[in-house]
Order: C-alpha cells, then sequence, then structure tokens
C-alpha cells in the first residue's frame, strides 16, 4: 500500500511514498527542504491511520492523537511551513464575533495554500434551526440540516463559532449547535468555540506549554479564575490548581471530567484555592476572568457580584510565589484588572507567543484534516 503525499514546492513536485512492509524511504524531484522532511515524517508516522473526522472538543482526541499535533505543529513552527493545500477550502461560520480565531485561521490556509469562505451571521446570512423534528415558525428560515448538507458539497471542512442563546447555562452548555453541525455534515467541522469548549485555544495553549517548560508531566499549573484548559492540562499530566473567588465554581460535569483525568493520569487538581495559595510553586499560571454560572443569562446579578470581588488581579508580587513562573492568558485582556502592565508586558508572560502558537496549531489541525 502507499501512503503518497503530493505537495508544491516553488512550482515543483515532490511525492514521499512509503511502501508497507519495508523500510520508509523519500524521493523527491528537488532535495528536501526541511519542511518537506517533517511532513514527510508525519505522513510515515500516520500510515494506516484515519483522519480526525470532528473536533469539538480535545476530547475528541486520543492522547496519542493531541501528540502528534502537538509535534507537527512544533516542527512547523520550527522549520516554516510548507505544505499545500492547493485546491482545498474552508468555509468559516461565525454567530459571534472573533479576531485572532478568525485571523489566525484564514492565515494559516492561505499560508498553507488553500482559501476560506467566511461568513458572519450579522452581515452575510441568517439564523439557523438547530432542534430536530421542530417547527419552523420561529426567526430561523433554515434548518442545520440543509445548511450543512449544501455546504459539504462547497468546502473541504467546516469551521464554526456557533451563538449562544446567554439566557440558560443548562441549556447552552450542551452545545446543541455544533453538534448539530457535526451530525449533519459530510466534511470535518471544526469548533471554534463553543459554551463549553474552545479546542483550538487548548491545543495551542498545551503547545506554548511545551515550548516552554518541555515535558510537562509533573509541572504545575495554577489556574486562576478560568476553565478553559482545565482538561488538556490533566491529560498531559500537569498539577493543577484552581483557584477563583467563591460563587465562580465551574461547570459540575467538567469537574467531575477533571476528577476522572486526574486519577486516570496520577496528577493532581487541588480546588478551592485562593489566588495565593494557587499560584505559590506553579510553574504556569493561567489567567482569565469568567461570569458565575449563578448569574448565568442575568447581566445585572453578574455585574453585582463581581463589583464585590475585589484581590483577584495577577500582579508581580503574585507572580513571584511561583517557580520562576510564566503567565499565560487566552485574550482579549482587561490590563490592570484581570493582570497588571507590569506582569503582562514584562519577561514572565507568554500571551503573544500563546496567540502565535494558535497559527502553527491551526495549520497541524488542517494538514491532519485534509491530508487526503
Amino acid at each position: 500500500m502507499l501512503y503518497p503525499i503530493e505537495l508544491r514546492v516553488r512550482g515543483a513536485k515532490v511525492v514521499a511514498v512509503v511502501s508497507e512492509g519495508v523500510k520508509p524511504r523519500r524521493r523527491a524531484r528537488l532535495a528536501p527542504e526541511p519542511w518537506f522532511r517533517a511532513c514527510a515524517q508525519y505522513a510515515i508516522a500516520m500510515e494506516g491511520k484515519s483522519p480526525i473526522p470532528h473536533l469539538v472538543s480535545l476530547q475528541d482526541l486520543s492522547e496519542r492523537e493531541v501528540d502528534d499535533l502537538l509535534d507537527l505543529s512544533l516542527r512547523i513552527k520550527r522549520r516554516a511551513s510548507g505544505v499545500q493545500l492547493t485546491g482545498k477550502s474552508v468555509g468559516l461560520l461565525f454567530f459571534r464575533g472573533s479576531l485572532r480565531t478568525r485571523t489566525s485561521f484564514e492565515a494559516a490556509m492561505h499560508q498553507l495554500g488553500g482559501h476560506t469562505i467566511n461568513l458572519n451571521a450579522t452581515s452575510d446570512f441568517w439564523e439557523v434551526e438547530a432542534q430536530e423534528g421542530s417547527v419552523m415558525d420561529g426567526k430561523a428560515p433554515e434548518h442545520i440540516k440543509d445548511a450543512a448538507a449544501v455546504l459539504s458539497r462547497y468546502v473541504n471542512a467546516l469551521a464554526i463559532r456557533p451563538a449562544l442563546t446567554g439566557q440558560s447555562w443548562a441549556v447552552d452548555r450542551r452545545d446543541e449547535s455544533i453538534r448539530a453541525w457535526v451530525q449533519h455534515a459530510r466534511v470535518p467541522v471544526i469548533n471554534m468555540e463553543s459554551a463549553l469548549w474552545h479546542p483550538l485555544q487548548a491545543l495551542a495553549d498545551l503547545m506554548t506549554m511545551r515550548e516552554t517548560l518541555g515535558e510537562l508531566e509533573g509541572k504545575r499549573l495554577s489556574i486562576v479564575w478560568t476553565n478553559s484548559l482545565l482538561l488538556a492540562a490533566l491529560r498531559a499530566g500537569l498539577h493543577v490548581s484552581l483557584a477563583h473567588p467563591t460563587g465562580y465554581d465551574l461547570d459540575d460535569q467538567v469537574m467531575a471530567e477533571a476528577t476522572r483525568l486526574s486519577e486516570k493520569r496520577g496528577a493532581r487538581v487541588e480546588t478551592g484555592m485562593t489566588a495565593a495559595e494557587g499560584v505559590r510553586g506553579a510553574h504556569l499560571v493561567y489567567a482569565r476572568s469568567w461570569q458565575s454560572l449563578d448569574d448565568y443569562g442575568n447581566p445585572t446579578l453578574a455585574a453585582s457580584r463581581r463589583s464585590r470581588t475585589s484581590g483577584w488581579t495577577i500582579d508581580e508580587a503574585l507572580m513571584r510565589l511561583g517557580d520562576r513562573a510564566r503567565l499565560m492568558h487566552a485574550m482579549p485582556v482587561r490590563r490592570n484588572l484581570e493582570v497588571t502592565d507590569e506582569v503582562l508586558d514584562g519577561p514572565r508572560s507568554l500571551i503573544y507567543e500563546q496567540a502565535e502558537n494558535r497559527l502553527h496549531s491551526q495549520k497541524a489541525l488542517l494538514v491532519t484534516l485534509l491530508r487526503g
């Protein structure tokens, strides 16, 4: 069996060929450039494996698949990507605003030789219905079932940032919209941030951590008032301390899964900590505020609760409690409310590297999804 990967290098065709049962070899019409060697090695490693079908959460991937994506992400960053996705297209559907996700996704596909088709719900199309069997007498004139079936005939993958009701956490946490796209699409679907998951951010976060610390198992991560990375960090073997104000507890089912993962990996997850307790001895501090689930959908109560919460700004004094701790933040960041300028602009900050790694890790994901 042959596993070919075709690329274009300055107009010349390069083919890597792996034959079943023999030692892998490569041949090319040009001397392989470093980026080609990295991608050919990846093709060899993936021989006989199926592409990732969809990505709603990093929990959809095995630990080996996550490791493979991180390895490829780092190789692409070091050697500059040259894998061509010529003729490939990805439809980007935004039901909410985006800055880093949209820009990095477009740049990744463009630099890989592919194209994106961007659709924004506020200007380019309309609301869609997710509920199966519903009588569509409301605002939505089209069902996801139909939109997904049609778009699947136009593009090679769909990347979606779904709408949120913003009224009920019990409803929004089910992620019905993104899961309906997955159910009805006939191409890979990528979640660009739903109510519960942001796998693209988590993948870039893990890449940044590995790039900064090397081996992650046994390292200490302090998550101060944020939940986007919890499960991914535990799967990687990090010890995690969760610090947040009273009344800002994480989703019960997420915490139950965190406990299960920590037991499986032999990692620790500690909760109910003050900021100082959480940061003490940490190698990484991940900061970002979130809304209390008790006030979800009620901005008046949320503002009232937040006004009574103080002492959670990450500053240099707090960072010094860590073990040469570095700061991470998914951005956007409210300066001098969530984190001080001194920390954000100082040598501890990884926020720009973290944001840049969205580009490289998404390239790795796209190559993996669209390599066929």
